[in-house]
């Protein structure tokens, strides 16, 4: 959908810019008018991860002149496969720090705030107001749907990106104008249905393909040029290097958002039978290690999937899948003369699993409060972590 122009031109462009930013200004659809809006843009990253490391990166380049950060974490090592922001010498940094300095390398004129804090009812509306434009990185649903309903309470627009393995998606929401992230998915899927990118992976160069197209439409946005992908919704296949096109439209329907809500709640972490399921019956990795060190006779059982049981594994754990626990398939294979401990990478899988579990009569089952990752933490730092 053509929309009109999102911000006003400044008044004028230096003899830096004008030389920094040529390329554009002999595009007669850009012009000196164009960059004029992105100058005068105010946009707000929400995320400095696999996709705001590109939308930030190019946005820079491109001559928006305030760039806002919201991000709350510290560089991690398995974050450099694909959140190219970041270096090696940035681990152990605030991610927005670091992605604040990979700006101002690629273009000093640019205006970077920082808000290295965590976004919640209590503050997205204060900040979101600042900007004229959102771009959404996240990789969660509560966030994501958070996200939504401030931009649908301000009226502003937003360019949404998503990824999983091979696959991204890409969308831009403006509900007085089109549909918002609710009239495409109306209410998140159940707890632990679509894992996150830490448990299922993500191709690091997808990161680069959805983020480049999220940073395309803010620009088409700000400077009102071409047809959005608001009202439509961009699917692409990295595996099959497919795009494909779904037209999305505002729900008749659909109810009215009027202020914002519990977004936890409402997504949910893990169900409402899991966490039944871990109440009174969860360990940490240390008293498991209690558990080994004094010969307790148990089964423990690794619910993760079997590439990551190559990567680390706890010491005698045996691996069936979480899929194969909850289809009912392995159930044949758990022990009946001995306890049950169940572990994931975190523990929102093995709390998933442990409720089918203590569903089939296992009641003694129990399960590990922060997975093989606070293993490899606190009881073995020998092991990788991923």
């Amino acid at each position: 959908m053509s929309l009109p122009p999102l911000v006003e031109p400044a008044a004028d462009l230096s003899i830096d810019e004008v030389r920094r930013y040529s390329r554009h200004l002999i595009i007669p659809d850009v012009g000196m008018d164009g960059q004029k809006r992105l100058k005068n843009a105010k946009v707000l990253a929400v995320g400095a991860g696999g996709l705001g490391s590109p939308v930030l990166m190019y946005l820079a380049a491109a001559g928006v002149g305030t760039l806002g950060i919201v991000e709350f974490d510290t560089v991690d090592e398995s974050n450099l496969q694909r959140q190219i922001i970041h270096g090696q010498s940035d681990v152990g940094r605030s991610k927005a720090q670091s992605a604040r300095d990979s700006i101002k390398e690629i273009n000093p004129l640019i205006d970077v705030r920082l808000h290295e804090t965590r976004l919640d009812n209590d503050n997205v509306m204060e900040i979101f107001s600042q900007y004229d434009l959102i771009v959404d990185g996240t990789d969660n649903f509560a966030t994501r749907y958070l996200v939504n309903d401030a931009c649908v309470l301000l009226n502003k627009p937003y360019v949404w990106g998503s990824i999983y393995r091979f696959d991204g998606q890409v969308s831009v929401f403006w509900n007085e104008h089109g549909p918002n992230y609710r009239d495409l998915y109306p209410v998140p899927p159940p707890p632990g249905m679509v894992p996150s990118c830490a448990e299922g992976g993500v191709l690091g160069v997808l990161c680069a393909t959805v983020g480049a197209i999220q940073a395309t439409e803010a620009v088409k946005l700000i400077t009102g040029i071409g047809d959005t992908l608001l009202g439509r919704l961009m699917v692409y296949d990295a595996l099959e290097m497919t795009f494909r096109e779904i037209r999305v439209r505002k729900d008749p329907e659909g109810e009215p958002i009027t202020g914002l809500i519990d977004y936890d709640n409402f997504c949910g972490v893990v169900s409402v039978e899991a966490q039944e399921a871990a109440a009174g019956s969860t360990i940490t990795v240390d008293e498991l290690k209690d558990m080994m060190d004094a010969g307790k006779e148990f089964e423990l059982i690794d619910v993760r999937e079997p590439n990551e049981y190559e990567i680390v594994s706890i010491p005698g754990a045996k691996l069936i899948p979480k899929d194969e626990i909850l289809s009912g398939r392995a159930l044949a294979q758990l022990p009946q003369d001995k306890p049950i401990v169940l572990h994931c990478k975190t523990g929102v899988r093995s709390a998933e699993a442990l409720a089918a579990v203590k569903a089939a009569g296992f009641k003694d089952a129990v399960h590990v409060q922060g997975g093989v990752t606070s293993w490899a933490t606190r009881i073995d730092k020998t092991l990788p972590t991923y």
